[in-house]
């Protein structure tokens, strides 16, 4: 039988919070009045070294840093219908005051849209909303801060800052050992 050695014994990286995302667009203008217009991010200055096209935005604490590619070739480009909201793709997600107002705004700028409702364990009820920037990357928009942040008693989870609510750590059930198994074989599996 192989042994596994516990993920726990590793020594976490010395990481603060999310700095930025950088995201490929075809046009720098298009997205960058995107993320200002409707997301509220402002441009800001980037390093004059840069020898391409791009553009820096902020807000919330994050960076949004844009990478003009011309080439990028969408493959919804070619068709004749729209990229498909799918709430399962990758995507960035923001926590939002209002869901309600979000609806609202993004039908006056005629974005199309699609919600989810999740419903916790416990009852509590996150609002989600999700649309693409011009690019098709997708965009959330939640209030997510109404799930409690609860780590499996395995893991060893220490959030920073006052943002996470506190919620009692309980014992892991038989699913959880599951999951930290499994997730310790891919780790085995995985090269640095």
């Amino acid at each position: 039988m192989m042994e596994i050695e516990e993920v726990s014994n590793y020594e976490a990286l010395p990481l603060l919070s999310l700095n930025h995302v950088s995201l490929l667009c075809r046009s720098v203008w298009e997205s960058t009045r995107f993320y200002e217009e409707v997301l509220g991010f402002v441009l800001i200055k980037r390093p004059s070294s840069f020898n391409f096209n791009g553009a820096w935005l902020y807000n919330y604490g994050i960076g949004i840093h844009l990478i003009e590619n011309p080439a990028l070739v969408d493959e919804y480009d070619t068709m004749n219908e729209p990229r498909p909201i799918n709430p399962k793709d990758n995507h960035i997600s923001f926590q939002c005051t209002d869901v309600g107002l979000v609806k609202r705004r993004l039908q006056e700028m005629g974005m199309r849209y699609v919600t989810a409702l999740v419903e916790a364990d416990d009852g509590i009820k996150v609002d989600q909303v999700f649309f693409h920037d011009p690019d098709g990357y997708m965009i959330e928009l939640c209030n997510c801060e109404n799930i409690p942040i609860l780590p499996l008693s395995s893991c060893p989870f220490k959030p920073r800052g006052s943002s996470f609510k506190k919620a009692p750590i309980t014992k892991c059930g038989f699913m959880e050992n599951v999951m930290m198994e499994s997730l310790s074989m891919d780790m085995l599996n995985f090269s640095f």
